[in-house]
């Protein structure tokens, strides 16, 4: 991709998601996740209906009458966009792929974050951490995200989420809210997830496509599995393999959203043929 279509495609994307972020998700999103706790702010005179436990008593001495601590929320917050980019996100039978429904579902967090003053930083994950972007404030730090997301060619095709949770647990020390984006076809990250989210507030968004929660019957069929690159000839008529590959969907599915109840995460379930806009507000919406 060429640098002037580069700039067209993250442009396209800030236009749409700067526009969702501006109207929708800005104060969805900041109800939704609270600062770090209340900070002095500055003292005034005391209004009916004020908490007597605010009382400035030295202030109140020196002046004969009484005064009051305000305080304001300690607003600023870090995000941590934790994205996919295995072989299994460039798959799509709809109008988009799951990558560019993810790359989109980025952009408007990262934007919502942006309104707040908040921090964001992105980590890329196959079998390893691709790419590492430090927390940074700023729109131009959210652009050089979207062309990451647009243009960046992974060295793997496979997937370990584990390694990505504990890379993401050794450079970030404090409190973050984490936005994990994948469609979660992978194993043993529960343990992991457990001991994450009990330091960050962490929520899964997993994109998928209907045609991956079955397989069709076409007859004997050629396919190639994304992860591994590995050719096949599959009987798609056969009950029994559409039965066993139904089952083994289901059982990553399953173990998920299982792994992230009982960790305290928080799960957004994306189909890339439904509009992400009114999953993502519903589960703002029931949060904050």
């Amino acid at each position: 991709m060429d640098t002037k279509e580069l700039l067209k495609k993250v442009r396209k994307i800030e236009i749409k998601t700067r526009r969702l972020s501006d109207h929708i998700f800005g104060g969805e999103y900041h109800s939704t996740f609270k600062g770090r706790g209340m900070t002095f702010s500055e003292v005034r005179q005391y209004q009916f209906g004020d908490d007597v436990r605010n009382i400035d008593w030295n202030v109140t001495a020196r002046y004969s009458e009484p005064y009051v601590k305000v305080f304001e929320e300690e607003r600023e917050l870090t995000m941590m966009l934790m994205v996919d980019v295995s072989g299994s996100e460039m798959f799509g039978t709809e109008s988009q792929f799951k990558n560019e429904i993810i790359t989109e579902i980025a952009a408007t967090l990262a934007f919502s974050a942006t309104q707040n003053n908040d921090k964001i930083g992105l980590i890329l994950f196959s079998d390893k951490v691709e790419l590492y972007i430090p927390p940074k404030k700023g729109r131009s730090h959210v652009l050089r995200i979207i062309r990451e997301l647009i243009e960046f060619k992974p060295e793997s095709k496979k997937t370990n989420l584990a390694e990505a949770l504990k890379f993401m647990r050794n450079v970030m020390k404090k409190k973050t809210i984490v936005f994990v984006l994948s469609d979660f076809i992978a194993d043993d990250y529960r343990q992991t997830m457990k001991i994450v989210s009990g330091k960050h507030d962490v929520t899964g968004i997993r994109v998928y496509d209907k045609r991956e929660e079955e397989i069709p019957n076409l007859g004997v069929v050629q396919m190639q599995d994304e992860e591994t690159g590995e050719y096949m000839l599959v009987n798609t008529s056969s009950k029994k393999v559409r039965l066993n590959y139904a089952k083994f969907y289901q059982e990553k599915v399953d173990y998920y959203k299982d792994s992230f109840a009982k960790s305290g995460a928080g799960t957004i379930d994306c189909r890339v043929d439904e509009s992400y806009v009114k999953k993502m507000l519903g589960y703002f919406k029931r949060r904050g």
